[in-house]
């Protein structure tokens, strides 16, 4: 199969599976605190790619290993644990719609930091993108009240990580596997997560309940599919194709997420998707590209 078709197969594939994270951090909160579930999707995660990665560490260098490091705390670290914490006070689908910044912030890091050159239209693009950004907030606020909308920051700074994540990968450590990326940025961070586990009192937690069983079942769900599995498709997508498509997976994130949402009995309405659809506007400006 051609890079161009695997790239829209893993852009399909990566937009059921982290849409459907959002609920399952929904259901995993329901037995664990943020701190815990955040930590345990990480363990669990990294349980999981070592089983079989572990032998790919041996292909990275020590200037690697700096990259690495950087990348795995912006993307495999902080992001578990400020999108349980956001979810703790925002629905699942309006999680998702504001998470469709990381396209944005993608291009913006890039030209910050990486000299990416960037058009009047993309200006224009990431200025109705972040416009849209506080029009879901400022309606949100408005329309549901028992929400706390200040929580967005975390789904805001989990963006942008993995806008620097995106940027860094493409061009400090493109030349080893997705694998061997997904591996040592967990292999980074795993210990950090078992500290904040610890922390958090995961060991005074009664594993009997019926609750927290189904609650630990989600977040096995979560971490094998939603974290490792995806992370090691996002790194394929990345190798592929352009940093910006491969954050363009955020448009279609929050057409699952929000399906679940609905389903589990979340409510949205026509502002918020109004809101939504800025965003993705001007995230389609910032990707458009120019005729030839």
């Amino acid at each position: 199969m051609s890079n161009s078709r695997k790239k829209w197969l893993y852009l399909i594939l990566l937009s059921f599976i982290w849409g459907s994270s959002f609920i399952l951090i929904k259901k995993g909160l329901v037995g664990f605190s943020s701190m815990q579930l955040g930590g345990l999707r990480i363990i669990f995660a990294s349980l999981f790619l070592f089983s079989f990665g572990i032998k790919t560490l041996k292909s990275l260098s020590v200037k690697d290993w700096k990259w690495v490091t950087i990348a795995g705390f912006l993307s495999s670290f902080f992001p578990p644990f400020f999108f349980a914490i956001a979810q703790t006070e925002i629905d699942s689908g309006i999680t998702s719609i504001l998470n469709s910044i990381a396209p944005l912030g993608t291009t913006l890091v890039g030209i910050w930091l990486f000299g990416l050159a960037i058009t009047k239209r993309q200006i224009v693009g990431v200025i109705i993108g972040l416009l849209g950004t506080i029009a879901l907030i400022v309606v949100g606020m408005e329309f549901s009240p028992e929400q706390n909308y200040a929580y967005s920051i975390f789904v805001i700074l989990s963006a942008l990580g993995y806008a620097f994540n995106i940027n860094i990968i493409k061009k400090h450590l493109a030349h080893l596997s997705p694998l061997a990326v997904t591996t040592a940025s967990f292999g980074v961070v795993v210990l950090p997560a078992i500290a904040m586990v610890s922390y958090a009192g995961i060991f005074t937690i009664n594993f009997h309940e019926p609750q927290i069983q189904k609650a630990l079942g989600y977040t096995l769900i979560l971490a094998f599919l939603g974290t490792a599995m995806a992370n090691i498709l996002f790194n394929k997508l990345i190798h592929i194709s352009s940093p910006v498509f491969a954050a363009s997976v955020t448009y279609t994130i929050p057409l699952v997420a929000i399906f679940w949402g609905v389903l589990d009995g979340e409510k949205i309405n026509l502002y918020q998707i109004i809101g939504g659809l800025i965003i993705l506007f001007g995230v389609w400006l910032v990707n458009k590209k120019k005729k030839e």
